[in-house]
């Protein structure tokens, strides 16, 4: 009457940190992450019989998690994820598939009396690095990394005019208003077919998020955007020209909405159009634009 059509389990929300002492120079930076694995392969005995002998707990993963990290890089994520869902299909034989998502945490270097401290930080807001690799037995390795959390906003340079109108329509067209969104903006790597691969793009990886990161913040702030989607399509063109391995650029950027308050009740205070000083910010219902732009001519990996 039932059959189990697809299976997998893991471990969520293992937080670590780990600290990197520079010997050189005598400073030390952290890193902090949160990993989420998850398996697949011969396991549907554990759901269909009761059977658990294919099961490798949660508990193991979170615990393998801690150990990798102790015996290698955690930087890039990318690296770190890739030999972590290489190290589950090596050591269980049983697996056909390992999808480790990394979120990275931000700790930035702290300035004191006006030179960078050697290892005190401080959290400058809630913007994520992220990675989702899937690790597949005859497949090869399959990356996808991504910047989210990232809050912008400018008070002038955006406009949204010439959209169809009916009459359902009351959205007055606009040549100039704040513009405001959190950006999550993903990119799609090339097929890897083993972590040594990786591994020979390990410099690439930070470049990436860094060129990514700087593109998203100069389009948005030097473009006088004809509107969302426009701005987003330019800036994934930008980050695909930039990164010759990158085979796929996503963006995902909801509108934070900033309304003109009319005071004009009371004695005829100005407020609306170029008088327009107090704004009321909108928490939701909100705008939400999405894309995907794809290199020409190619194929891109599926995760």
């Amino acid at each position: 009457m039932a059959t189990l059509s697809h299976a997998r389990y893991g471990k969520a929300n293992v937080r670590l940190a780990k600290v990197h002492r520079h010997a050189s120079d005598g400073t030390q930076s952290i890193t902090e992450l949160t990993v989420r694995t998850l398996l697949e392969g011969d396991i549907a005995a554990s759901w269909t019989a009761a059977d658990n002998t294919n099961i490798v707990a949660t508990d193991t993963q979170k615990q393998t998690v801690y150990i990798i990290a102790k015996q290698h890089p955690v930087n890039p994520p990318e690296l770190f994820a890739s030999i972590l869902g290489q190290h589950f299909l090596d050591t269980y034989p049983w697996m056909t598939k390992a999808r480790v998502d990394v979120t990275v945490h931000r700790w930035t270097r702290m300035e004191v009396e006006g030179k960078m401290h050697p290892h005190s930080f401080l959290r400058d807001g809630e913007e994520t690095r992220e990675v989702e690799c899937e690790v597949t037995r005859g497949e090869g390795i399959r990356i996808r990394s991504a910047i989210k959390g990232l809050l912008v906003l400018k008070s002038t340079g955006s406009q949204f005019w010439g959209y169809h109108r009916d009459e359902y329509t009351r959205l007055p067209e606009t040549w100039d208003r704040i513009l405001s969104t959190e950006v999550e903006a993903g990119w799609r790597w090339k097929a890897f077919e083993t972590v040594e691969e990786v591994r020979k793009e390990e410099g690439v990886f930070d470049g990436a998020w860094r060129d990514a990161r700087r593109i998203t913040l100069e389009t948005f702030a030097q473009e006088d955007s004809p509107s969302v989607q426009n701005t987003m399509f330019i800036m994934a063109e930008k980050i695909l020209t930039a990164v010759p391995g990158v085979e796929v650029v996503e963006y995902s950027l909801p509108n934070k909405h900033y309304f003109e308050i009319d005071l004009s009740w009371f004695q005829g205070l100005k407020n609306t159009g170029k008088d327009a000083e107090v704004y009321a910010p909108q928490s939701d219902p909100n705008g939400l634009i999405q894309c995907t732009v794809t290199r020409k001519d190619s194929t891109p990996p599926k995760l």
